[in-house]
C-alpha cells in the first residue's frame, strides 16, 4: 500500500479526493431526484425504495397547469432565442468590427442586468411596463426574458467575431468576393461556434427565467421555473423531483449536444472587454 502511494504520489491522491468530492456534490442531488422520480413507495430509513413506479410521472402530466406550463417554456424559450438571434448578431458584429464613441460603454452596458439584484430591476421594468400596457402579455415576457440574456447575445458572439483574422475576409475580397459573400462564407462559419454556444446559453437561461416571468406574466403566462414554486408547496415531494427532471434535463441534452462547441476559451474570450 505505502509502495502504492509513493508511485502515485500524494499530490494525485488528493486531486482524485476532491475529483470524487466535486461529482458527489453535483451529481448526488440529481442521483437523489432520480430515484425520487421513479419511486413508489420509499420510507426513510430504507436506502433504496421498495416499490419502482411511473405514477407521479403521469400525476405531472396529468396536471392542466403544469402541461402548459412545459410546452409555454419551451415556446418563449423559442421566440426569445430567435429574437436575441436576429436583434444581438448584427449588434455584435457591429461591436467587434466597427470603431464609434463610446463603443466600449455600450458593450459594457450589456453587463448591467447581471451586475445588480435582478428583483429591483425587474421592479422598475414592471412599473414601465403597466404604464406601456405590456403587464400580463406574452411580448412583456419575451422582453423581460430578452433583456437577462442581452450579455449572452452580445459579449459571446462579439469576441468570435473579433477572433475572426481580417486577412481571411481580405484574401476573399482580392479575389472578387462581394462584401455579403465574405461575411455568408468566411465571417460568419468561423464565429458560428461561438454564435452557437450564445444561443444555448440564451434559450437555457430563459427557459429557468422566473422571477422576470413572475413579476410581469402572472397570471396567465405560467412558465416551468414559476409553477414549480407552487409545486413545492402544494404537491408531494416525488411529483416536485419529475418536475425538477423535467426542468433539467433540456440543460443536460443541450450542453452534451454542444460540448464541441462549448470551450473554455470560447467562454473565456466571451467576457473580455477589448
Amino acid at each position: 500500500m505505502r509502495w502504492y502511494l509513493n508511485a502515485v504520489g500524494s499530490r494525485k491522491i488528493i486531486e482524485f479526493i476532491i475529483l470524487v468530492v466535486f461529482v458527489i456534490f453535483f451529481l448526488g442531488p440529481l442521483l437523489n431526484l432520480a430515484i425520487l422520480a421513479f419511486t413508489g413507495n420509499w420510507k426513510y430509513p430504507d436506502v433504496l425504495p421498495h416499490q419502482w413506479s411511473l405514477k407521479w410521472w403521469m400525476f405531472v402530466f396529468k396536471q392542466e397547469d403544469i402541461a402548459q406550463s412545459i410546452s409555454l417554456s419551451f415556446m418563449i424559450a423559442a421566440i426569445v432565442t430567435a429574437l436575441s438571434i436576429v436583434l444581438c448578431i448584427p449588434a455584435a458584429y457591429a461591436f467587434a468590427r466597427i470603431r464609434f464613441p463610446l463603443s466600449r460603454f455600450f458593450l459594457f452596458s450589456f453587463l448591467l442586468t447581471h451586475a445588480f439584484p435582478k428583483m429591483g430591476l425587474y421592479v422598475s421594468i414592471a412599473v414601465l411596463f403597466y404604464k406601456l400596457g405590456l403587464m400580463n402579455t406574452l411580448l412583456g415576457v419575451v422582453l423581460i426574458h430578452m433583456i437577462n440574456v442581452l450579455m449572452f447575445m452580445t459579449w459571446i458572439p462579439t469576441a468570435a467575431f473579433r477572433n475572426v483574422h481580417k486577412a481571411q475576409e481580405e484574401s476573399a475580397r482580392d479575389v472578387g468576393a462581394s462584401p455579403l459573400r465574405v461575411f455568408r462564407s468566411i465571417t460568419l462559419p468561423m464565429a458560428m461556434p461561438g454564435i452557437i454556444v450564445a444561443s444555448i446559453f440564451t434559450f437555457l437561461n430563459s427557459l429557468d427565467e422566473a422571477q422576470g416571468t413572475f413579476m410581469v406574466g402572472i397570471p396567465n403566462y405560467k412558465t416551468m421555473p414559476v409553477v414549480m414554486y407552487s409545486i413545492i408547496s402544494d404537491y408531494p415531494a416525488y411529483a416536485g423531483a419529475v418536475f425538477s427532471i423535467i426542468l433539467t434535463a433540456p440543460t443536460i441534452i443541450l450542453l452534451l449536444a454542444a460540448q464541441r462547441f462549448v470551450s473554455a476559451d470560447i467562454m473565456s474570450s466571451g467576457f473580455q472587454l477589448k
